[in-house]
């Protein structure tokens, strides 16, 4: 399989979780590294043992990942 994955890493008490919206498989480290590296294979178990119809099943098409700013937030109290 030859296909890019977004990793979401965000920081979570004393270490990183990192999310690949995706698949929604999940996994979580001491540094940013850590936890990348722990969802890529992570992520390698999944397609391993899952039937195809369940990587099928799960797998997202285009996930986009941006940022939101300005006035927006300011009306939440952000």
């Amino acid at each position: 399989m030859n296909t890019r994955l977004t990793a979401i890493v965000e920081r979570e008490g004393d270490g990183y979780v990192a999310l690949c919206p995706e698949i929604d498989v999940a996994s979580q480290g001491r540094t940013v590294a850590e936890a990348r590296d722990n969802l890529a294979e992570a992520l390698a178990l999944f397609f391993e043992a899952a039937p195809a119809e369940e990587i099928h099943r799960q797998l997202r098409g285009e996930v986009y990942v941006t940022q939101i700013a300005g006035t927006s937030l300011g009306r939440l109290g952000l």
